[in-house]
C-alpha cells in the first residue's frame, strides 16, 4: 500500500475511495487498541535475529513503513565471532536519486545491521559515530546483500563494518564506534522520557536491571536472555 501511494497512477476517485476504506480500518483498530503503547521487551540473543527488533522502521516485520531488511546469522570470516547476512529490496518508498536508494535510508540501516552484528559477537552497544562510503548508487527494486561483522573491542568501544552490494559490486560500505551499553542505562533514558514511556516497558527494564545486577544509577552488565518481569 506505501508503494503504491507513492509510486502508483491512480484516478483521483480511486483514492478517495481508498482514503475513505483505510481510515475506517484506521478507526476500528484506534477502538481496539487500548490506552498506550504495547510494551518493548529487550533483544533475546537465544531467538533469530530477525526478532530482534520487532517494532523496527528497517527490520521490524510488524512495522508497517521497514522495507523491512531479512536478516541471519552466519559464521564469522577466519573462526571470527559470528556475522550478519541481510537480505533487502527497497522499492519506491525509499528513494533518493531517480531509480536509486535515499541515502539515509542505507545509513539507517548500516546502522540496524551493524548493531545486529555486535550483538551476535557478544558486544551489544549503542552508535558513538557512523561512516557512511557512498560508492556506487544503490539501486531500487534489487535484491541486495548486506554483510556486517564485529571487528574488536577496545574497553567500552566496538569497533564494526557493514558492506552493501549489488551482486558482487559493493554500491555502499559503513565503518561504526558504538558504545557498550548496560541496562541501568536504557533504564535512565526511560525515566528521563517518562512522558513518552509507558509504565509496563519501565518495569521490564527496570527488572532487567535489577537481574544484572545494576541499579538506575550503578552500571551493570547486560543480560539480552532476560524476558519480561514476573
Amino acid at each position: 500500500m506505501i508503494a503504491m501511494t507513492v509510486a502508483g497512477v491512480h484516478e483521483d476517485g480511486k483514492v478517495e475511495e481508498a482514503a475513505e476504506a483505510i481510515e475506517a480500518v484506521s478507526h476500528r483498530l484506534a477502538q481496539h487498541a487500548g490506552p498506550g503503547r504495547a510494551p518493548r521487551m529487550f533483544p533475546d540473543i537465544r531467538r533469530p535475529p530477525q526478532d530482534f527488533f520487532p517494532t523496527s522502521p528497517i527490520s521490524g516485520m510488524i512495522n508497517p513503513i521497514a522495507p523491512p531488511v531479512l536478516v541471519t546469522v552466519v559464521d564469522g570470516v577466519e573462526g571470527g565471532p559470528r556475522e550478519i547476512l541481510a537480505q533487502v529490496n527497497f522499492d519506491y518508498p525509499y528513494e533518493g536519486p531517480p531509480t536509486c536508494v535515499h541515502g539515509g535510508v542505507i545509513a539507517a540501516t548500516f546502522d540496524e545491521i551493524m548493531g545486529a552484528a555486535n550483538m551476535v559477537a557478544g558486544h551489544p552497544a549503542m552508535t558513538g559515530t557512523l561512516t557512511i562510503r557512498y560508492r556506487k548508487p544503490t539501486p531500487l527494486c534489487t535484491d541486495l546483500r548486506i554483510e556486517a561483522r564485529c571487528l574488536g573491542h577496545e574497553g567500552r568501544k566496538v569497533r564494526t563494518w557493514a558492506g552493501m552490494y549489488d551482486g558482487d559490486l559493493l554500491t555502499a560500505e559503513a565503518e561504526g564506534v558504538f558504545i557498550e551499553a548496560d541496562p541501568a542505562r536504557f533504564l535512565a533514558m526511560a525515566e528521563e522520557n517518562a512522558d513518552r514511556s509507558d509504565p509496563t516497558t519501565v518495569e521490564i527494564m527496570r527488572a532487567e536491571a535489577a537481574r544484572a545486577g545494576a541499579a538506575s544509577d550503578v552500571p551493570g552488565s547486560l543480560d539480552l536472555g532476560a524476558g519480561p518481569p514476573d
